[in-house]
């Protein structure tokens, strides 16, 4: 298997965004307890903390904090992936690379990380994690997305109800 250049830092926390294959569809929505579910059961197999997530219909952000003495993150990206993928029926279009390699064309091969650097960098990605729903045009408040770490951080008093992300975070994650 290839090995990407990746930053691996034992116990860091990273910002992902994780595309689908076919971004003109709303799988990730359609689907969204197969999709917490496989979370939940990754989480279980190989811990980690999530800081922030939110899921649009075509892609997602989360910032995850790992274990102290684990960099295991593309592992848990696979068996995510995986573990979704399989409760999807299998009528997605296939190029003849991924049927010859016996994969799905559910999600892109690669996903986007970013190690998180210091307090700013934290705030700033939890803040675009957060108004990523307003930034597609989904919704006016980030409270007004229903699949988003944004209520349980809301409910915990970080964030106001009426916050709107007014200072747009910099979009420096790699999405389009």
């Amino acid at each position: 298997m290839t090995n990407y250049r990746r930053n691996r830092v034992p116990g860091g926390t990273y910002f992902f965004t994780v595309n689908l294959y076919d971004r003109r569809t709303a799988l990730l929505v359609q689907h969204i307890e197969h999709l917490r579910d496989a979370v939940r059961k990754v989480r279980l197999s190989e811990p980690f903390h999530i800081d922030a997530f939110v899921v649009l219909p075509d892609h997602l952000h989360c910032v995850w904090t790992l274990p102290a003495d684990d960099t295991n993150y593309s592992g848990r990206w696979r068996a995510i992936k995986t573990i979704f993928s399989k409760h999807i029926p299998p009528d997605e279009f296939r190029s003849a690379s991924r049927h010859g390699k016996g994969e799905r064309g559910i999600w892109q091969r690669r996903f986007w990380e970013h190690t998180i650097r210091d307090a700013q960098d934290y705030t700033r990605h939890i803040d675009y994690v957060h108004f990523n729903p307003v930034k597609h045009g989904l919704v006016a408040e980030p409270k007004d997305w229903p699949f988003s770490s944004f209520h349980r951080t809301m409910a915990a008093g970080l964030y106001p109800s009426e916050w709107a992300g007014v200072e747009t975070p910099v979009d420096h994650t790699g999405e389009r």
